[in-house]
């Protein structure tokens, strides 16, 4: 049977009642979550640089920047993401089942945080090999802490990668804005990636990237056990990828419900989109659902309170349903 997640981010900035809220409504995959009303320390860059320790990080109006020692906002975010945990232990007390933990890729993180002396750590080979390998590292001690709070979850780790098309493509804007930083090349994006997959051990790998062109084949060769899309902003080329990993027997998350709207979805739509997909691509829903999950495009921060919890019913609904 199918099951149902959000991408990570929630409004609002009550992290008891997004918790709640999620264990409520997606009882079979219910996620961490991540608040960005709370400011740019409870955003997907802040809690990558929150778990990252081996590193120095400040908060400059320009966003994140690698430091000599960690800056006040560093310290904030580590406090945050810590006090998050503690909450989170007491309210999935004996809880039993897959839990999904999200956190930022290396290309995405690259290509959002600063040098110490001005551009994105991108430009530098020698400073995004140093980040993505300090991030793994603090890959392994997050998920770590998450299992010693709720020892008997089925950690799932996702890496939120919105950014890697761009990457590869060359199409990440410098600092200045009138340039672009140079293409990183598949062998190399993938070294990145295998360095944070290999840090969840032996528990369960999604790639998350809502953007078009996403690199399915490159994911999966990284160690990716599942790839997570945004079904309305797929390719031609990328159905075939993702029938290839469907036979191969990976893990697809499919994006079909939107994260923000004025009206509540309802559970009719994205079970269409689901049916339809599986049709064009040759498969029965029955053969594959085991390896589906059902998502909203991408985070649901920009929603509000009653579209989330919408959304959230809507995809639990059409995943039970879809066989």
């Amino acid at each position: 049977m199918s099951a149902a997640t959000g991408i990570g981010s929630m409004p609002g900035e009550d992290f008891l009642s997004s918790v709640q809220l999620v264990v409520e409504e997606l009882p079979d995959l219910p996620h961490l979550p991540e608040l960005p009303a709370r400011g740019a320390i409870a955003g997907l860059t802040g809690r990558a640089v929150a778990l990252t320790s081996a590193l120095g990080f400040d908060l400059q109006p320009a966003g994140w920047r690698l430091t000599d020692a960690p800056g006040v906002d560093h310290r904030r975010a580590r406090s945050l993401l810590a006090q998050d945990l503690d909450v989170l232990e007491e309210q999935l007390d004996g809880y039993e089942g897959r839990f999904k933990v999200q956190v930022c890729g290396p290309w995405t993180l690259a290509s959002t945080i600063e040098k110490p002396r001005g551009d994105k750590v991108l430009s530098d080979f020698g400073a995004r090999r140093e980040l993505a390998q300090a991030l793994a590292e603090g890959v392994r001690e997050h998920l770590a802490d998450v299992q010693r709070r709720v020892p008997r979850a089925e950690l799932v780790l996702q890496l939120d990668e919105p950014a890697l098309p761009l990457v590869l493509a060359g199409q990440v804007p410098t600092a200045s804005g009138f340039s672009r930083h140079r293409s990183v090349t598949p062998p190399l994006a993938q070294d990145a990636l295998e360095w944070v997959l290999a840090a969840a051990g032996d528990r369960a790998t999604v790639v998350h990237c809502c953007a078009a062109e996403v690199p399915i084949g490159l994911v999966r060769r990284a160690g990716a056990q599942g790839v997570s899309v945004d079904l309305a902003l797929l390719a031609a080329g990328d159905y075939e990828q993702l029938a290839v990993a469907l036979d191969e027997g990976a893990q697809v998350w499919l994006g079909v419900v939107p994260s923000t709207g004025r009206t509540v979805p309802s559970t009719k739509a994205p079970l269409e989109r689901v049916v339809r997909l599986l049709d064009m691509l040759g498969f029965d829903p029955e053969e594959v659902s085991a390896q589906l999950v059902l998502t909203p495009s991408c985070g649901l921060a920009g929603a509000d309170a009653a579209y989330a919890t919408g959304a959230l019913r809507a995809l639990r609904e059409a995943a039970a349903e879809l066989v």
